[in-house]
């Protein structure tokens, strides 16, 4: 199926986002996820399905600063 994964189109195999996680092999701990416009709480990323067309957006967590 295509899907946009932080702006870029990207043809893979998913049922939910927590695949689309493992195959990108991204922490689900690490990241966190915006579907269409709407964040996804940590304990939904499992049974949160992705479909044909859906836009994901991963924001990471940074460390840093002086």
């Amino acid at each position: 199926m295509q899907i946009t994964i932080n702006g870029k189109p990207e043809e893979l195999q998913a049922d939910t986002i927590m695949d689309v996680l493992k195959h990108k092999d991204i922490d689900p701990h690490m990241v966190a996820v915006e579907l269409n416009t709407h964040i996804v709480e940590r304990d939904q990323l499992a049974s949160t399905n992705v479909q044909e067309g859906d836009a994901l957006e991963f924001l990471f967590y940074m460390g840093g600063g002086a």
